[in-house]
């Protein structure tokens, strides 16, 4: 005779290297991984690159950490502001010299089980947990 109880959903499966992803889908809190654009200009960051076009200058990550293009002018206009010109998206891991953080969206959503990945929270195991800053 057949089993007629409902078939339960599979476990959501864990990935290898959790710390790794870009964003977190598994509760119904979402998290994403973020980025500041203006970070990387003001921290002089050797993949920055800009362009001229249409009458304005335009930055973006080589590494593509982030995919957008922003107007550097409209960039440093809301950096000079005191929220600042705020996040975008990480597309990729971001590189150590990043400023990155873990926004997540929903929070009201969460329930009493709470994260069901807190590994996305910590550092990649190849990045430091300190940074070392020399001045001359």
């Amino acid at each position: 005779m057949p089993d007629l109880a409902p078939a339960s959903a599979p476990p959501a499966e864990l990935p290898l290297r959790p710390q790794d992803e870009v964003e977190c889908r598994r509760c119904e809190v979402h998290c994403d991984r973020v980025v500041y654009p203006g970070a990387c200009v003001g921290r002089s960051c050797p993949f920055v690159y800009a362009y001229e076009a249409w009458g304005h200058t335009y930055m973006g990550c080589m590494q593509k950490v982030f995919d957008v293009e922003i107007d550097l002018d409209l960039l440093g206009e809301l950096e000079a502001r005191r929220e600042g010109f705020g996040a975008v998206k990480a597309r990729k891991t971001p590189l150590p010299m990043c400023q990155s953080e873990i926004s997540p969206c929903y929070e009201h959503r969460g329930d009493d089980v709470g994260c069901r990945n807190p590994e996305f929270f910590e550092l990649p195991l190849e990045r430091p947990s300190f940074r070392v800053f020399a001045s001359l």
